[in-house]
């Protein structure tokens, strides 16, 4: 008689779960999903970002000709002064994800020079707090990403990735990886140059060095098993790129807070851009280490409190993280150290703006409102 009241109610238990309304959505979490530009599709990634960005071929084409355009002076003193030529590859890469219209000469010195199949992305979390996340990294579960010349494959690598990583390492989830622009400005330009390019993105929020550190060899780990598996070389079947802007400067615009601590006015300007420069070139630049890496880390946040600013650098974890990654791949695999060179550096203030109707630009840039942007490439 009691199998029997159960089989009667197990249908009557499932009609109510069922049944039940959906549960409810964060209003702040379900306020930034309104944001998203272009909605995903089914298991198909939107796009958050559609003002400052490329959304279509034809604007891409446009931005691709008007960056390679602007950059190829910089391009030409880079392959003269090491020797570089078209074939030069980079193992891993620091772009900004910025407005295409200020940044957009940056992406091209750096990406340009990315020739894998495979790209993992490791992204900024700007919404961390919001979805009250930290010390673990985020995933997708996509196929295929929205880009202006049609679907961007996931590579098969996410799923490999995810199985040999400890379960406490990381989060699955498609609405923290839709409400976030910095992966996403960047695969357009990969997509530009190749059309076969799969990627990975992961995300990287709060976290303190000894985490991080962790975090890192554990990924580094199971990538490298990978890539000796089949018998994968760095930069030629996968490549790295960690997204970040450097310094958000001013007094004006963000949000109520004062990020001008050398004044906003020219002095101000030439003070924090040298600033930014010799934070790339004594830390991102050369043989990289994780001493270095912990260095830089801890000049942009406080080591108490890693959620506090001390220089608003937005990379302060995607940075340290993926080129931690980076450089424990390379010395695992080639026996050498990853080495960084300073492509170049520009602000929103200083960089020639794109013409490419429909794109528009997200904030103002002025001495009170400004980003720095630093791209750097590895070998």
């Amino acid at each position: 008689m009691k199998i029997r009241s159960a089989s009667l109610l197990f249908p009557l238990i499932i009609t109510f779960w069922l049944t039940m309304p959906a549960l409810a959505v964060d209003p702040a979490i379900q306020g930034l999903l309104d944001q998203v530009g272009i909605k995903p599709q089914g298991d198909q990634r939107g796009q958050m970002d559609i003002v400052g960005f490329a959304s279509t071929a034809q604007q891409m084409d446009a931005v691709i000709s008007q960056c390679r355009e602007l950059a190829a002076e910089r391009q030409e003193v880079l392959n003269k002064r090491y020797a570089w030529d078209q074939e030069t590859t980079f193992v891993a890469g620091l772009c900004p994800h910025d407005d295409y219209y200020y940044a957009g000469r940056l992406y091209e010195l750096l990406l340009r020079r990315i020739h894998a199949k495979h790209i993992i992305i490791f992204g900024v979390f700007h919404k961390a707090r919001v979805f009250g996340l930290q010390d673990r990294l985020v995933f997708d579960a996509y196929k295929t990403w929205r880009g202006p010349y049609g679907p961007v494959r996931v590579s098969q690598l996410r799923d490999e990735i995810i199985k040999g990583l400890p379960a406490e390492d990381y989060v699955i989830d498609n609405d923290m990886q839709m409400v976030e622009h910095s992966v996403e400005a960047i695969v357009p330009f990969l997509q530009a140059y190749n059309r076969e390019v799969e990627i990975v993105s992961i995300l990287v929020p709060y976290m303190n060095w000894e985490t991080l550190d962790r975090l890192a060899a554990d990924l580094a780990g199971v990538l490298g098993d990978i890539l000796r598996e089949r018998n994968w070389k760095l930069g030629q079947d996968v490549a790295l790129i960690c997204s970040a802007d450097a310094v958000h400067y001013g007094d004006a615009g963000w949000g109520g807070s004062n990020f001008a601590p050398f004044g906003a006015d020219l002095t101000g300007y030439q003070m924090a851009v040298k600033r930014d420069v010799e934070l790339a070139e004594n830390y991102l630049c050369g043989p990289i280490s994780r001493g270095k890496l912990k260095s830089i880390m801890y000049q942009c946040v406080d080591a108490q409190n890693v959620k506090q600013y001390l220089i608003p650098w937005c990379g302060r974890f995607s940075i340290p993280f993926g080129l931690n990654v980076a450089s424990r791949l390379t010395e695992t695999l080639e026996g050498r150290k990853l080495e960084g060179t300073l492509l170049d550096y520009g602000t929103s203030v200083s960089e020639a703006s794109l013409e490419v109707e429909g794109i528009g630009v997200t904030a103002p840039n002025n001495l009170h409102h400004w980003v720095g942007y630093a791209a750097v490439g590895y070998r």
